[in-house]
């Protein structure tokens, strides 16, 4: 199937002036199966995608939550104590992770600067001591890694597989695409994490899932109108035939439905609206027209981080500190 069949075809972009902070462009929700726990094949798929959505217009793509290498679907499969099946599955996300000082990322930033295309990734990132993290990569048109947001508080059984985030990686890029910011997933929900990201005036929000429910692309809706910016919600697509062979918890996924990530991409105006999908159980690409001009006439009504606020009354403090535990000296 090609990535492509599952949406209608839309019209073409019309260019972004000069500066690149304003008029309209295509942006795309790629929506699609890592090679699961395969770090250097998931990357090349998703080279092939940029170079597919940049033939189709699109200036940025979105990818789903720890695409690379793959979201951790078993976490909930079973949470014995010291049980080593689930050892060995972390051990194998680790060693597929990115570590992104590395050159794990070049070959995805030397693509998005050959095509021209702005990208945004969910990654499982390493760290040397052995700890994972939930994190999206920003890369920008040139190939520059902008920089990279670790989620800020692992969901129920993802805290069996990540570390916390903190404030230091809370941000809004200045991008060739405007100001771009992000969050994964439930941070959805965490008002103040939101309200961080208005303040630093983002204009276009990626929005990271594993699936995306109904319930999910209300969080976004939510945020596309509260804030008054264009969403682009990427989710992925998973069944147990991707996984790969010999996965050592392969039996505790026996009550699993045989899709385990369904999608449900979908790109957002600033009014609530769906420009695109959502869109279910394929792989599949969604594009949307982004006018980032209509943000400023949307910001008459509702600026909640502006004239609707009152810092009189209510404010947000942000610690913006690297939080790390052994500080050196001299």
């Amino acid at each position: 199937m090609s990535a492509t069949e599952c949406v209608a075809p839309v019209d073409e972009r019309r260019r972004m002036n000069t500066a690149g902070r304003a008029g309209t462009f295509k942006v795309a929700a790629v929506q699609a199966a890592p090679v699961y726990l395969d770090r250097e094949a998931t990357i090349a798929k998703a080279c092939s995608l940029v170079a597919e959505v940049a033939a189709n217009g699109a200036s940025l793509a979105v990818f789903p939550e720890t695409w690379v290498p793959g979201y951790p679907v078993w976490a909930n499969a079973d949470s014995r104590w010291n049980y080593g099946p689930a050892k060995q599955a972390y051990a194998e996300l680790y060693r597929n992770a990115v570590d992104v000082s590395g050159p794990a990322l070049w070959p995805l930033q030397q693509a998005a600067r050959e095509h021209g295309v702005a990208v945004v990734i969910g990654v499982n990132e390493r760290t040397p001591t052995g700890t994972l993290y939930n994190s999206m990569a920003f890369i920008d048109v040139d190939g520059t890694l902008l920089g990279v947001h670790r989620k800020l508080v692992p969901t129920y059984h993802e805290r069996m597989i990540w570390g916390r985030g903190d404030g230091s990686t809370l941000s809004v890029f200045d991008s060739s695409v405007g100001r771009l910011g992000g969050l994964i997933c439930w941070e959805h929900w965490m008002p103040l994490a939101r309200y961080a990201l208005y303040a630093e005036g983002e204009q276009v929000h990626a929005a990271l899932w594993p699936s995306a429910s109904e319930t999910f692309l209300l969080a976004c809706r939510n945020m596309a109108f509260e804030g008054r910016v264009f969403v682009v919600a990427a989710a992925s697509y998973l069944t147990k035939a991707m996984l790969p062979p010999g996965f050592p918890l392969m039996k505790e996924l026996e009550a699993f439905p045989e899709t385990l990530c369904r999608g449900g991409s979908a790109i957002v105006g600033p009014d609530a609206r769906f420009i695109a999908g959502p869109v279910y159980d394929c792989e599949t690409v969604l594009y949307g027209e982004v006018d980032l001009d209509r943000l400023i006439e949307e910001k008459q009504l509702l600026d909640v981080a502006g004239h609707y606020s009152r810092p009189d009354v209510l404010s947000l403090h942000v610690n913006r500190r690297r939080l790390d535990n052994v500080v050196n000296d001299g």
